[in-house]
């Protein structure tokens, strides 16, 4: 049982063995409905031939998710009490993010936020009440936690403000807010760093990107029972469904090939960096659950959706994710386990193939970049091989 209430300070920074706790997972799941509704709204919009109007409200939508997990998630890294009030706001940010999920669909057909604005604003409300806590409980940090919570507060404040502006809301007034939100770390903590433990982040984020493959598999899944429904099996469904496994399993592997933790621990000052970094990691896993879903659902309504388009509503999340990854990771590390060269060779490759659609089908496409991911991580496993052998080799000839 948590402790009724006890005094909110700094956690260590070197803590042994850092992991998620229970309530971060319990956190974490009420974004997998979120997620899931974000994928859902832009399958259809590829279905309907309106995917060009529908990736702004996408990348809007995801913002806010994406912005919100991530803020709570260094914010309990640094400070996580789990006591009855810290749980309690915690509560009250999950209440939230189901109430933004709840506004999805709106954001999507009517261009119409206020559901999504409210729920971020119920999400808010939470985290700048922690932070208070915190400047009031930790002198320390007070000055830092103070200017988190005054920073959020009023850029809170524009985005409830753009309200007012109902669908006429100008686009750059969205950049504004957005930039507005992201350099609120970047000035609260030029009074001083918050005390999040490395390793403990670079975990949050890992098993936030299973958590958005999680949504990738379900929306394959999907069209699966949809092709099922529409046309029964076939050989196509079939290699649609297992190519598309083989990409996700791929890009978790490359995803995990790329150890952060210690490059976090090594390169504090590079957090933001990686950080940010990841919102084009997590938005193009998502994108690609709603690629899978139609490329899988195509397989059983024949022509309804243009190949090409099917084959790069796959092929551009996959070459966003994989120079997305080696960008994040690059600043960290001396030397990136996926090498650039191999990055630069699959994403051109996986962008080449959805134009060969009309001679070898939506099927060959995905296979294509299916195999195009395994030789990609086939060489990078061959060449930490070799690096661990020229390390071997250096060792027994310095001894």
């Amino acid at each position: 049982m948590p402790r009724l209430t006890m005094r909110m300070t700094a956690r260590d920074t070197s803590e042994k063995n850092r992991a998620s706790s229970p309530l971060e997972l319990l956190f974490d799941l009420t974004f997998v409905v979120a997620i899931a509704l974000v994928a859902a709204q832009l399958a259809h919009g590829i279905e309907g031939g309106h995917l060009l109007e529908d990736v702004v409200p996408y990348l809007a939508v995801f913002f806010a998710i994406w912005w919100a997990w991530m803020n709570f998630t260094w914010f309990a890294s640094a400070y996580d009490t789990d006591d009855v009030p810290y749980r309690l706001l915690v509560l009250l940010q999950m209440g939230g993010v189901l109430v933004l999920a709840a506004g999805v669909p709106s954001a999507f057909e009517e261009q119409d936020f206020t559901a999504v604005t409210v729920g971020y604003l119920i999400m808010r409300i939470g985290l700048v009440a922690l932070w208070i806590r915190a400047g009031i409980q930790h002198p320390a940090g007070r000055a830092t936690a103070l200017r988190y919570a005054a920073g959020i507060t009023v850029v809170q404040a524009m985005w409830i403000a753009r309200l007012a502006f109902g669908e006429a809301a100008p686009w750059w007034l969205f950049l504004v807010c957005v930039l507005a939100d992201l350099s609120v770390p970047l000035w609260a903590e030029r009074t001083g760093t918050t005390a999040w433990h490395p390793h403990h982040i670079a975990e949050r984020y890992g098993l936030f990107t299973i958590i958005v493959l999680g949504e990738s598999v379900l929306a394959a899944t999907t069209g699966v029972q949809a092709s099922l429904a529409g046309g029964g099996l076939s050989a196509d469904l079939v290699a649609i469904a297992v190519c598309s496994l083989v990409v996700l399993f791929a890009l978790w592997w490359l995803y995990y090939s790329e150890p952060a933790g210690d490059g976090l621990e090594g390169h504090r000052e590079l957090s933001y960096l990686w950080g940010y970094g990841h919102f084009l990691i997590f938005a193009s896993l998502a994108a690609l659950g709603a690629g899978l879903e139609v490329a899988v659902e195509s397989a059983g309504h024949h022509g309804h959706v243009d190949p090409t388009v099917v084959g790069y509503a796959v092929a551009i999340p996959v070459a966003v994710f994989l120079v997305a990854l080696w960008a994040a990771h690059a600043p960290l590390v001396d030397r990136v386990v996926i090498r650039p060269l191999g990055i630069a060779l699959a994403a051109a490759a996986v962008l080449l193939l959805p134009l060969a659609t009309d001679a070898i089908g939506t099927a060959g496409a995905l296979a294509g970049i299916a195999l195009t991911l395994c030789l990609l991580l086939a060489a990078t496993l061959l060449g930490q091989r070799g690096a661990a052998a020229g390390d071997t080799a250096g060792v027994g000839w310095e001894a």
